[in-house]
């Protein structure tokens, strides 16, 4: 039996610093809320959208337990414009498993992407990854996951310990539903160290320094009966969408 070890959270003014020393923060949701100035109740109105994801027919391992939603922003300052609907592309170099594939998924709902709190949330975060990278644009892909147990077992990262490719990483954590597992790992991309905790509380947030540490989530398994691990996917980077010049 693998003991559940509490997230590592860092006060809001410590986040930063944080992030930019040791390549990784964890914010609980009312640090969450100050940090990005967004009321918690607003966050939690996107809750019932993972219900209608799309199954991820790209998976190579046959499994059939993820189901995704894909959406890309540019974020200029205060100014969000939504890109049109792309692929998500990454090299084989930061994904082994599904690197040097156009994969697409079905778009993000309108209704989320109209709501204030979203333009918010992009916004903010953009500001703080500014202030330890001045960039601008951002080029932001937001991804929704719900990783099931249908299968008797789920796997949040199938290709195992990754970079993604992209400046900065931001996960939030939705919501665990009747699962065990689900372990986040962060490592040192260029060192012996890590640290390994769950993510339980909807709507904790964890920040990544991607250049510095590399990530993966355990696989996760059924209490009783079904369950599902929902989770929000962030990325930002300078100087343009992955895949662009590829």
């Amino acid at each position: 039996m693998v003991a559940t070890l509490a997230p590592p959270f860092t006060p809001v003014d410590e986040l930063l610093p944080r992030l930019h020393e040791h390549g990784f923060a964890v914010a609980a949701p009312q640090a969450l809320a100050t940090l990005l100035g967004i009321d918690a109740a607003d966050l939690h109105a996107f809750d019932g959208t993972w219900n209608d994801l799309a199954p991820d027919r790209y998976l190579k391992d046959g499994g059939h337990y993820r189901h995704r939603r894909h959406s890309c922003f540019v974020v200029d300052g205060a100014n969000v414009v939504q890109a049109p609907h792309r692929a998500h592309w990454q090299s084989l170099d930061y994904n082994a498993l599904h690197g040097g594939m156009h994969r697409w998924f079905e778009p993000m709902q309108a209704d989320v992407v109209a709501h204030p709190a979203w333009t918010r949330l992009l916004i903010a975060l953009a500001e703080r990854f500014s202030q330890l990278k001045p960039a601008h644009p951002w080029y932001v892909e937001a991804h929704q996951f719900r990783i099931d147990t249908a299968e008797g077992i789920g796997r949040p990262t199938p290709e195992g310990a990754h970079r993604d490719g992209v400046d900065f990483v931001a996960v939030f954590m939705v919501g665990r539903s009747g699962i065990r597992g689900g372990e986040t790992r962060v490592f040192e991309a260029a060192g012996p160290n890590g640290q390994r905790f769950t993510l339980i509380e909807p709507w904790t947030l964890l920040l990544l320094d991607d250049a510095h540490v590399i990530h993966e989530s355990t696989p996760i398994r059924p209490l009783a009966g079904h369950g599902h691990r929902d989770t929000l996917v962030l990325t930002y980077r300078s100087g343009g969408f992955q895949g662009d010049a590829a």
